[in-house]
C-alpha cells in the first residue's frame, strides 16, 4: 500500500487505483479454489479417525472465520451508531483479517474430506453461501481502502454523537 504525508507529518495510506483488477483476480482465485475443493470433495472419501478429524477441524475453522467476521461486523455497527471511532474499527479489521481468511481456507481444505452430498439442496445452499461470503469479503477491499484514507475521527452525518 502506498503512503502519503499530510499536515502534521501524519502518514496515511493512499488507496490504489488498481483495486478493480485486484478484486477481479482475487474473485477468480477464490472461485477457482472453491471449485477445486468442491470437485475434490466428490472424489475423496474420509472414514474413521480421519473423518472425525476433518469434521472437528471444519467446525473449528468455521468458528474462527465466522467468529472474527461477527466481531468485525459488530464493531462496524458500533462505529455506525457513533460508539466507536473509525480507526478502532479499521485496526480491528486489520487484526481479524488473517483469522477470517485462515478460517475460510480451513473450511475449503477440510470440506474436501467431508464428501459433500451434492444431491441435497441444503448442501448446495451452504456451499453457495460460502462462495458468496468469500466473494463479499473480497469486494470489501476497495471499501476498506477508502475508509483508510478518511480522517480517524470520521463519523456518520446522521449520528448525533461521535466518540
Amino acid at each position: 500500500m502506498a503512503y502519503s504525508a499530510s499536515a502534521g507529518n501524519v502518514i496515511k495510506p493512499v488507496a490504489h487505483k488498481s483495486s478493480r483488477r485486484l478484486v477481479a483476480i482475487l474473485c477468480v482465485g477464490a472461485t477457482a479454489a472453491w471449485t477445486l475443493a468442491l470437485v475434490s470433495g466428490t472424489y475423496v472419501t474420509a472414514e474413521g479417525p480421519l473423518r472425525v478429524l476433518a469434521v472437528s477441524s471444519h467446525i473449528l475453522a468455521m468458528v474462527v472465520a465466522f467468529g472474527a467476521i461477527l466481531l468485525v461486523d459488530w464493531h462496524g455497527f458500533l462505529w455506525l451508531i457513533g460508539r466507536r471511532k473509525l480507526f478502532e474499527t479499521i485496526r480491528l479489521d486489520d487484526a481479524a483479517s488473517p483469522l477470517i481468511w485462515t478460517g475460510i481456507v480451513g473450511l475449503l481444505f477440510t470440506g474436501v474430506f467431508l464428501s459433500p452430498n451434492l444431491s441435497n439442496p441444503l448442501t448446495l445452499i451452504k456451499l453457495g453461501a460460502v462462495l458468496v461470503l468469500m466473494l463479499n469479503g473480497i469486494m470489501l477491499i476497495p471499501l476498506m481502502r477508502r475508509l483508510l484514507v478518511m480522517p480517524p475521527t470520521t463519523c456518520l452525518l446522521y449520528t448525533s454523537r461521535c466518540v
